[in-house]
């Protein structure tokens, strides 16, 4: 069940504060002042042109501050507007220009210039209102005494009621005399929607607004619009960005009730929903419901893109503004931390979705920006590895200036700025002469120049040649020294060679071959006899394949998928399959060339051997068998002629006394010498024998000073 954020009823949400807005009846504009002046306000609107700045002929009036109130306007009880009462405070600007040369001479002043300070001061007050559906200028004339007449005091205001706006409108309000004597103040108010609850019973435009629920289902977030079914409306998803315009993303026309479903990725801080019926003049309300929600952040920043801008701009894609500062540092070659660089860009707030300057004269593969939060590090990109390259093995040289033309120099690096001519024992302090010669003879690039100081990018890659050439002068070195050794006793080389050469070959060949045994399971003495010749084979070693060891993959695939799959990788890895023949298995191979498989049911559903003679046969039958495929049977309990002539085409061995034979044709191309081919062979023979005669021994014999070998059993 969904869990609920919030319940925004009516006009999405109940204020838990009720504001008690004053109310005026009428429709009529008028005008106020305080105590001592007077004021008249003028009838209809004007245009609002203000003209340029004038110097004052003396003391004048000007508006000095702006405040706002909000009231209603209300043509009955229940019928009210929004409207906008301003407050406009006035002070005296200028004074009276003195009579110097009549001071001097000793002449009276001017009898009208005397007039002039005992008459009181008159201006006419510009009030300009703008929103998005209305504009208007309205003009008050205020008229101050001379008795409050005093150069730089606040002598009251005026009050003007009062200009309608829509619910949720963003308002701006200058204010200017005519004429002009300063910059006009301005002031820029945010009205309220339907959201209050004094504001919501008396403004019929919100009492249509439908109920919205905004609630979170594990991933998925669910706007619920509870309305009736005849009822329309609108709604919109848009990006409220602070210094662009509003960027629209979702809208619909909808009708009744409604339920909108968001992926818990598209949430954003400024994702803003706004809500209105569809009605002439409607009013629209929004509400930000995801700004303090983490998953909104987290996703933000997973969004925010930075793009280099030729020649030298960069900017910060991101759907919503981001509360981050950039800086600019150097990434060197070896890794580590991306160390910063002076001068760092604009510590303020970024400015996302605008392009901006790099302090930079030239680009490089190792400058970077970061951008972080105050809190931690959220993005990095070296921008211009793309267009310049992969980063660059270079030595950042700092160049600071100061006061009296004061310069020092610098090397970046991991541990700090290291002097270079200093003794510390770093790669810039070792290098620190060669660095300022390359920086003197134009080696360097310089990345940045202004009154702080510069950047020079200088390449290291001489001195890194350098050191690898003594590294291979050394090695050189080692080894013309071994070939001299070896020289003075090559004799013994030679054979140690030769031994160490056919051990490596015969094993990594003995190694790199497959084997895949199959066999028919007449019993189970016989399946003893295969286990041990397969544990004999690997301790060669070889990488034996049998299904002794593999029931329960034969179990849980079956034997004709087991087997397709072994042969497979065997002869993918050049490998070779073995067919042991046995009295079974011939029998087997005889109804399956009289075409009677039914006869393959009778065997264990482990017998690999019966499923694999429908791949097998064809193999022999179209001649791709040789090379791929050796028969061998024991030669006590099979006659050499039992084998099915079908399958002479291959190698067919008889155990133990062709074994050489057979680990020959097992070990392929790198074949061993003789006498260790014969070792083997004796190896293989010894395992094979005590398990060969229990075979052999008639049923109810007892066995003695034996037990059942490991190899019989099931390694998997």
């Amino acid at each position: 069940m969904p869990v609920p954020w919030f319940l925004l009823s009516l006009a999405l949400g109940r204020s838990p504060v009720v504001l008690s807005l004053e109310r005026l009846l009428g429709s009529q504009d008028t005008a106020r002042c305080s105590p001592g002046l007077s004021c008249h306000l003028w009838d209809g609107d004007l245009l609002c042109l203000p003209g340029s700045i004038v110097s004052a002929p003396g003391p004048v009036l000007v508006p000095t501050h702006l405040q706002t109130e909000l009231v209603l306007r209300c043509h009955q009880e229940t019928d009210c507007d929004l409207c906008v009462r301003v407050a406009v405070h006035l002070a005296v600007h200028g004074h009276w220009e003195e009579a110097k040369d009549e001071e001097q001479f000793g002449r009276a002043p001017d009898s009208e210039l005397e007039e002039a300070r005992n008459d009181s001061l008159q201006a006419q007050v510009v009030l300009s209102f703008n929103s998005y559906t209305t504009a208007r200028c309205v003009l008050l004339e205020v008229e101050v005494p001379a008795a409050l007449v005093q150069p730089g005091q606040s002598v009251g205001s005026v009050v003007f009621d009062c200009f309608e706006a829509a619910l949720g409108a963003e308002v701006q309000i200058w204010s200017y005399t005519q004429p002009t004597y300063q910059k006009e103040l301005n002031f820029t108010q945010q009205l309220p929607d339907c959201k209050g609850h004094e504001v919501r019973d008396s403004i019929q435009s919100c009492w249509a607004l439908p109920w919205l629920n905004v609630s979170a289902d594990g991933d998925d977030v669910h706007l619920v619009l509870d309305v009736s079914k005849e009822q329309h409306f609108g709604l919109s998803l848009y990006w409220n960005q602070v210094e662009n315009p509003t960027k629209p993303w979702w809208h619909r026309n909808l009708t009744g009730p409604q339920t909108i479903t968001l992926n818990h990725t598209d949430l954003v801080p400024c994702l803003c929903i706004q809500v209105w019926p569809l009605e002439p003049d409607s009013v629209r309300t929004s509400i930000c419901p995801f700004r303090k929600d983490p998953r909104a952040h987290r996703n933000l920043w997973r969004a925010a893109r930075l793009q280099l801008l030729p020649p030298r701009g960069w900017r910060l894609d991101a759907p919503c503004s981001l509360p981050a500062k950039a800086t600019l540092c150097w990434q060197a070659l070896g890794g580590g931390p991306c160390q910063p660089l002076v001068p760092p860009l604009s510590q303020e707030n970024v400015t996302v979705n605008k392009a901006l300057k790099f302090p930079l004269l030239k680009g490089h593969p190792n400058l970077c920006v970061q951008v972080s939060n105050w809190e931690k590090l959220q993005l990095q990109e070296c921008l211009w590895s793309d267009s310049l390259g992969p980063l660059k093995d270079d030595m950042l040289l700092v160049e600071t200036r100061g006061p009296h033309d004061n310069r020092s120099l610098c090397a970046l690096e991991p541990s700090g700025c290291t002097p270079l001519l200093s003794r510390a024992s770093t790669r810039a302090a070792r290098l620190g002469e060669h660095l300022l010669q390359d920086l003197q003879s134009g080696q360097c690039l310089q990345l940045s120049d202004d009154d702080l100081g510069a950047l020079w990018a200088c390449p290291m890659n001489k001195y890194t040649h350098q050191r690898w050439a003594l590294v291979w002068l050394a090695c050189l070195l080692f080894a013309a020294v071994l070939f001299l050794l070896l020289l003075l006793k090559k004799d013994h080389v030679k054979g140690w060679l030769r031994f160490l050469k056919e051990d490596v070959h015969a094993g990594a060949a003995a190694r790199g071959r497959a084997a895949l045994l199959l066999y028919s399971a007449d019993d189970e003495g016989f399946e003893r006899l295969v286990g041990a010749l397969a544990s004999a084979l690997c301790q060669l070693p070889l990488r034996v394949a049998v299904d002794l060891w593999s029931r329960r993959e034969l179990s849980a695939q079956g034997p004709l998928a087991w087997f397709h799959a072994q042969r497979r990788q065997t002869l993918q890895e050049g490998g070779v399959v073995v067919l042991l023949f046995s009295p079974g298995a011939v029998a087997l191979c005889h109804d399956w060339l009289q075409d009677r498989a039914s006869a393959a049911g009778a065997h264990s559903p482990h017998d690999a051997f019966a499923a694999s003679l429908n791949c097998v046969l064809p193999d022999f039958l179209q001649g791709r068998a040789p090379g791929r495929y050796v028969a061998a049977y024991f030669d006590s309990l099979l006659r050499p002629d039992a084998v099915p002539a079908l399958f002479r085409a291959v190698p067919v061995l008889a155990l133990p006394s062709q074994l050489p034979d057979f680990l020959r044709a097992l070990q392929g191309p790198g074949i061993p010498r003789p006498g260790r081919l014969a070792d083997r062979a004796e190896q293989v023979s010894r395992a094979l024998q005590p398990v060969l005669d229990s075979c052999l021994r008639p049923p109810g014999t007892p066995e003695t000073g034996r037990k059942k070998g490991p190899e019989a059993g099931d390694r998997t």
